[in-house]
């Protein structure tokens, strides 16, 4: 078992695998699929209660339209740094339905 070196009394997470070199348009699909993986992972976020007002001492109504934002933030920022592999799998599935066709 590798030994990674954990902060604040919070687990340590492995760091990620280096991704491999792309062409520019496989750059790009792979970007879309970033995209829907961070959109999935918002609606989880969403439906797990992140981002949810407080009942005492809340933002009012601002607080709830930007929670929003800060949801989808978060998610892009997952499945930038790796996510849940969605992405990854999804660019693979695409990339092999494009080199099907040709």
């Amino acid at each position: 078992m590798t030994n990674f070196q954990s902060t604040a009394g919070l687990p340590a997470v492995a760091p990620l695998k280096a991704q491999p070199a792309r062409q520019p348009t496989d750059e790009k699909l792979f970007q879309v699929a970033q995209k829907l993986e961070a959109s999935f992972l918002a609606e989880m976020l969403k439906s797990a209660g992140f981002g949810k007002t407080r009942d005492s001492f809340g933002g009012g109504a601002g607080e709830e339209h930007f929670s929003t934002f800060l949801t989808q933030a978060h998610a892009s920022a997952m499945a930038k740094t790796g996510g849940i592999g969605l992405a990854e799998s999804i660019f693979d599935a695409l990339k092999e339905k494009q080199n099907d066709q040709a």
